[in-house]
């Protein structure tokens, strides 16, 4: 089976961003929510759903308003939503480097 895992950053303060909101949906092979969580201390949710994650398109949406709003930020980007794809069993990372005016992300491990 495979699992998904997050981990946002906080670059223009220099450390994890704890309290960001995280949505997954699976969008293919048909639209569904899986779970929300929060990024903890270490800006971190090690696991978004107890649901298996089948082959598909799946979509995470960080709520960077919400973040920016609790860390008294300007921010250009509300949401960030990051839509990538699971093709085999396998544990998938996906990490969110954040700032005000940028974000980036990248497959991790």
């Amino acid at each position: 089976m495979s699992t998904l895992s997050t981990h946002v950053l906080d670059t223009a303060l220099g450390k994890p961003a704890e309290g960001v909101p995280v949505k997954l949906t699976r969008l293919k092979p048909a639209v569904l929510t899986l779970g929300n969580g929060t990024t903890d201390h270490d800006g971190r949710i090690g696991s978004l759903t107890d649901k298996e994650l089948i082959a598909g398109t799946y979509q995470l949406t960080f709520d960077t308003a919400a973040y920016a709003r609790a860390t008294d930020q300007d921010t250009f980007f509300p949401e960030v939503t990051v839509t990538f794809l699971i093709g085999d069993e396998r544990h998938y990372h996906v990490p969110l480097l954040l700032s005000p005016f940028a974000f980036s992300t990248y497959r991790g491990s």
